[in-house]
């Protein structure tokens, strides 16, 4: 039998009923669009990120812009970002008409490096969006820092880092405000395109609630140019029934990750640091080996599915040919050509989580 990257079939066997209970209440309200389990996914989920505000949008990469367009980032303005992250980060700046600035990683991380931040800021700088890449934090003390000293905004790509802790905070109330996906494969996914926005700042949310609804104060009247990106019912009810066994989640999530950790540490060219009281979620589980397309093709032989997050760095792209780029981005391409995701959702068995590290340690003693 060979092992998927993701089972979702597992997760219907287990927690289907609750599921479709679920969908069966939202259905028989006949609400569907901005009704009562919106709202409720809204102000538990705010809790999650430990901040004053949350509201659903209808993607991550919404979640992203409609912060940008709020904060007023457009035409002739810059956001500094990282290229090894998933389009998404970088479309949203190029929708507002920003260009994307992209530095590098810091040497021991997958993580954008502060000081690269800091030799990147111009007159132009209206944001920073720190990508909490595979479901550990940026350093956001450092960066908080240095947007502080230029008056600079931050927006936590936190699209891979639900429930992720940096020094005791929560993910999603380190910045000024923080965007989140619930695409199927996050840590807590729905059944389709879902995001949301959180965020301390009162009037940000304001505005936010204008833009991802046409900019109406109320039906018909409309105060600004608005969009419309609203998270639907159905994947509110979803997303609520999940929000119950998320940390239970999570917890197989870290305890499969401690399983390989304790096995491949020796081979991993990047071994985890974490900083105290900071923890991880593993949205992905990634080594860095110097063989990967080989290690990738013999697990594959061994049934065992992987994945490259990401393969091609962002500036790398013909899309951003337009991007800013601050220095060779060395790390960025080192590790590009380095990294693999091993499976890591919780509905895996520790006897198929030995078999592909038993796969991996017989590639490597060949």
């Amino acid at each position: 039998m060979g092992i998927d990257f993701f089972d979702f079939k597992r997760e219907i066997a287990a927690e289907g009923a609750e599921i479709l209970a679920a969908l069966e209440k939202a259905l028989r309200s006949g609400r569907y669009i901005l009704g009562e389990e919106g709202a409720r996914f809204e102000e538990r989920f705010a809790g999650v990120c430990g901040c004053r505000h949350a509201l659903g949008v209808a993607s991550g990469t919404d979640a992203l812009f409609l912060v940008l367009k709020a904060w007023g980032v457009g035409q002739g303005d810059e956001v500094i970002t990282v290229a090894n992250t998933f389009a998404a980060t970088a479309l949203a700046i190029a929708y507002t008409g920003a260009t994307p600035v992209f530095v590098d990683i810091a040497p021991d991380s997958h993580l954008i490096d502060p000081r690269c931040i800091e030799a990147a800021i111009t007159r132009k700088t209206k944001a920073i969006i720190p990508v909490h890449l595979y479901g550990q934090c940026a350093d956001m003390d450092a960066i908080m820092a240095i947007a502080d000293r230029h008056g600079v905004a931050v927006l936590e790509d936190a699209c891979q880092a639900h429930g992720a802790l940096y020094r005791g905070r929560q993910a999603g109330g380190l910045g000024h405000a923080a965007a989140f996906s619930f695409y199927p494969t996050k840590n807590l996914g729905a059944y389709g395109d879902a995001g949301a926005i959180t965020t301390n700042d009162a009037d940000l949310d304001g505005r936010l609630r204008l833009l991802r609804n046409y900019g109406q104060t109320d039906r018909y009247h409309h105060v600004i140019k608005g969009y419309n990106s609203r998270l639907d019912e159905l994947q509110a009810a979803l997303l609520n029934a999940k929000l119950k066994r998320f940390m239970d989640w999570t917890a197989r999530r870290q305890e499969v990750a401690r399983r390989y950790d304790e096995h491949l540490a020796g081979i991993n060219l990047i071994p985890l640091r974490l900083e105290e009281g900071s923890t991880h979620v593993y949205h992905q589980y990634v080594i860095t080996v110097p063989e990967r397309d080989a290690l990738q093709e013999h697990l594959k032989s061994r049934g065992i599915a992987t994945l490259i997050h990401y393969p091609v760095p962002l500036h790398r792209q013909a899309a951003f040919g337009d991007a800013r780029v601050v220095g060779d981005l060395r790390q960025t391409e080192l590790r590009a050509a380095q990294i693999l995701s091993l499976p890591v959702h919780p509905w895996l068995k520790d006897q198929e989580v030995d078999q592909i590290i038993g796969a991996v340690l017989d590639f490597v003693r060949r």
